[in-house]
């Protein structure tokens, strides 16, 4: 079976999914993409430029059985510039995140434009995939009364028909390649703070938490790491000057490096705002970090039930005691950390990447509509 896979935002979460299905997939895959660059021109006009490329490709290779786009493609009007070449191909739509429920930053204002690019992606494919049921359900939840801001003709019995074709498939990682990797422990417990730096991520609730943990005297190590972008946050700069020493890693850091901080990561932190997947959690907890996490978002998602009451917290004030609780009980901290482990292989691309190929391999052989 061959597999277009069409990414119009080809970087972080993006590229680890889309390359990692071409690797790791049983059929032959093969990426038709752009640059992780201006994600709103993309949303926009990248289905324009990527329909001339797939045509392209398709001449070169020969016909595709089916064609996976992102949630970054205006799928609705690509699937319009496709027609002519791809015949009966059928067309799955991933979502890695939504334009309703993301967070604005403070530069933007609403515009209901980039929602409506991703409704109207699911109207016109013919399986929808989600990231997680958080993911999924949070979409359902708030699509009725987005379609009711239009004046007419509001789709709204459209829904059950989409969410009929709807269903939860993680991205896939590559866990495996922290397996070999020995761990080193520092005389301190090491923090971990591994997400995007942005608003959306929280830095100014992580900042205001590990200054409150060094106000109470408590020992450790801090690593910021992840992807920055030009202007560092602010409470990220005065974090580093105050930690000094302590805090042992300080921005981006390639794949090997990473890979080594996660393995002597005692205690992995995430503050965000937003979440609808969380790879570099998801990492962190299989390389035996012990989470802390909010208790919402997909987080209890992610981990066991009976890990809530250590590994989740409701509140600033929560988050503050329960860390300084894993700073100061390492061992046991450790213990639940390890136990997770075996929860975290299941996202492997050993295990995902068949899970997408039967879904893809039904898709096809299932009748048109």
């Amino acid at each position: 079976m061959r597999i277009a896979l069409v990414e119009p935002y080809l970087g972080g979460s993006h590229a680890t999914w889309a390359l990692g299905y071409e690797q790791h997939s049983a059929h032959d895959v093969f990426v038709v993409s752009h640059t992780d660059r201006f994600w709103k021109w993309r949303m926009h006009g990248a289905h324009v430029t990527l329909a001339a490329a797939l045509q392209q490709e398709v001449a070169r290779r020969g016909p595709v059985d089916v064609v996976v786009g992102s949630s970054m493609l205006n799928a609705a009007g690509f699937l319009g510039l496709t027609r002519g070449f791809l015949g009966s191909s059928r067309f799955a739509l991933f979502m890695h995140e939504n334009q309703l429920g993301y967070p604005l930053s403070p530069r933007d204002k609403v515009d209901l434009s980039y929602p409506m690019i991703n409704w109207t992606s699911m109207v016109a494919a013919d399986r929808v995939v989600f990231n997680s049921a958080f993911h999924r359900d949070e979409w359902f939840a708030a699509l009725p009364g987005f379609l009711r801001q239009f004046p007419d003709y509001q789709q709204h019995q459209m829904i059950p028909q989409v969410r009929a074709r709807s269903q939860v498939l993680p991205i896939g990682m590559d866990l495996q390649r922290l397996d070999a990797l020995v761990r080193s422990e520092a005389a301190v417990p090491r923090i971990l703070w591994n997400q995007r730096w942005e608003y959306d991520k929280g830095p100014e609730e992580l900042a205001a938490a590990i200054t409150e943990l060094d106000d109470r005297g408590v020992e450790f190590e801090m690593v910021l790491a992840g992807e920055q972008f030009p202007t560092d946050p602010e409470v990220f700069v005065e974090l580093r000057r105050r930690l000094g020493p302590r805090m042992v890693h300080y921005g981006f850091a390639a794949l090997d490096e990473y890979s080594r901080l996660l393995a002597d990561a005692d205690i992995v932190l995430s503050t965000a705002h937003h979440e609808y997947f969380g790879i570099s959690i998801t990492e962190a907890i299989y390389a035996g970090a012990f989470p802390l996490l909010p208790n919402r978002l997909v987080y209890p998602e992610r981990i066991p039930a009976d890990t809530h009451q250590r590994c989740l917290y409701d509140d600033p004030a929560d988050l503050v005691t329960k860390l300084e609780w894993a700073a100061t009980n390492r061992k046991e901290a450790g213990a639940i950390g390890n136990a997770l482990k075996p929860e975290m292989a299941v996202f492997d691309w050993s295990i995902v990447a068949p899970q997408y190929d039967a879904v893809l391999e039904a898709l096809v052989r299932a009748p048109n509509p």
